[in-house]
């Protein structure tokens, strides 16, 4: 996937602002370029800062092809909407980086979706209609007690549980949520607990 926007070839040396800018607002000063139309800005912007989002993309993806689309994404909306970007709301580095984070995280709940929607359409179709019956339904009242309880967490509890579910470890959860590895697993805890409450009542 390429993002569709005239990137010059020049590299990260051909931008246009001259004057010499600290490591802290290099981000910022290019995301305004950018923000005003300057392609040099955003083949900058891209040279020097398209890596750490990729590293994040990965660590929270884990498969490094769906991160490169997601890299490739956040790129595609910066240069169509550098606008929104607030210098006085915080420097640049953080807002580039915030995005990455919100569009991998919402990336994996896709993925989570429709992974579910295929085993439940595969769980469907694979129901048999004679002998089994008996079985598929109670199979299948199971997983709708299942899914009833899971409604009724919190959503804090709910998101953590899915995220675990989808096969991420509790450090990676809590990297992709952006809160300390303690409260997830607090949050995966007492969810479980509620969600086992739930599916078989005392």
């Amino acid at each position: 996937m390429s993002i569709a926007v005239p990137v010059p070839m020049a590299r990260a040396s051909r931008t246009t602002r001259s004057r010499t800018t600290t490591a802290t607002d290099r981000a910022t000063e290019l995301l305004e370029g950018v923000a005003a139309g300057d392609q040099w800005a955003f083949a900058a912007l891209y040279d020097e800062y398209s890596p750490r989002v990729l590293g994040l993309a990965v660590r929270i993806l884990i498969d490094r092809s769906i991160a490169e689309e997601v890299t490739q994404d956040v790129f595609l909306e910066l240069w169509q909407n550098a606008n929104r970007f607030n210098a006085a709301k915080g420097g640049g580095t953080g807002y580039l980086l915030t995005l990455a984070r919100h569009r991998s995280i919402d990336r994996v709940r896709a993925e989570q979706s429709s992974r579910d929607r295929d085993e439940r359409i595969g769980h469907r179709e694979a129901m048999p209609e004679f002998d089994n019956t008996l079985e598929s339904i109670e199979q299948l009242e199971r997983h709708q007690l299942v899914e009833r309880a899971l409604a009724t967490l919190p959503a804090v509890q709910r998101e953590a549980i899915t995220l675990s579910y989808a096969g991420h470890t509790h450090t990676e959860i809590a990297a992709m949520l952006g809160v300390p590895l303690g409260t997830i697993k607090t949050r995966l805890r007492d969810g479980m607990s509620r969600l086992r409450s739930g599916v078989h009542p005392a």
